[in-house]
């Protein structure tokens, strides 16, 4: 299956660069110029994923990504010009799935699109059924399916989200440290920082407590994470 790529920047040096490199890894591509034709696009194309740059005139990356999570779960990856680790917070913390500072390597950023597809694909042949359901509490998330849910309500997880949280179904009692989570979600050693994957854990717990669920990840503190009783507050 060709997975089609949006890639949204202001800069037509940087699309060129992507779409040689997305076309060159079998993907296809369509192209926007500012934040308003990435929405028109969107629309439109319904893409696989996003390479969204940050810092657009006008209508920036973080506000595209905002409109778009009003309707839309599709992976985003963030660009940024900008080295600040604020600027890669605060990308996750509304709905971004990954992050790639300028300038960067065509290869790395190639390598990082595939994580975050591979998230959404049904695991390889050998590997867990795509028909095994995993649950604890009244958390419940179907690797096959790509559907998670709490209570019987649905969850909007991003891809890394999703990786995350069947990573700690699929053991449930144990502690998961940072480089472990980082190495559930990403693969292909690649390297995010501490403060990523604390992003990434902030958004799950967030997105449950919407769902009344105060208790889906506890902190085990000088050694990293477990899952927790994941059901509804009292």
């Amino acid at each position: 299956m060709t997975h089609r790529i949006l890639v949204v920047d202001d800069d037509p040096h940087i699309r060129e660069v992507i779409r040689v490199a997305l076309r060159k890894a079998g993907m296809s591509v369509t192209e926007a110029r500012d934040g308003k034709d990435a929405l028109a696009r969107f629309a439109g194309e319904r893409p696989d994923l996003i390479v969204l740059d940050i810092g657009m005139p006008e209508f920036d990356g973080l506000d595209v990504c905002r409109e778009i999570r009003k309707s839309s779960d599709v992976p985003i990856l963030f660009l940024s010009a900008r080295d600040e680790e604020i600027d890669r917070v605060l990308g996750l913390e509304i709905g971004g799935d990954d992050y790639v500072t300028k300038p960067f390597s065509p290869r790395e950023l190639v390598a990082r699109i595939n994580v975050i597809l591979r998230r959404l694909a049904p695991r390889a042949a050998g590997a867990m059924p795509e028909t095994t359901v995993l649950s604890r509490g009244q958390l419940s998330i179907d690797p096959g399916q790509h559907v998670a849910t709490f209570a019987g309500t649905a969850l909007h997880l991003t891809a890394i989200e999703f990786g995350i949280l069947r990573a700690f179904l699929t053991r449930p009692v144990a502690v998961f440290n940072r480089e472990q989570i980082m190495g559930a979600a990403y693969q292909l050693n690649i390297q995010v920082s501490d403060r990523t994957i604390d992003s990434h854990i902030r958004n799950i717990r967030a997105k449950l407590a919407a769902a009344r669920c105060d208790n889906v990840i506890e902190t085990v503190h000088g050694v990293g994470f477990k899952l927790g009783r994941c059901e509804p507050q009292a």
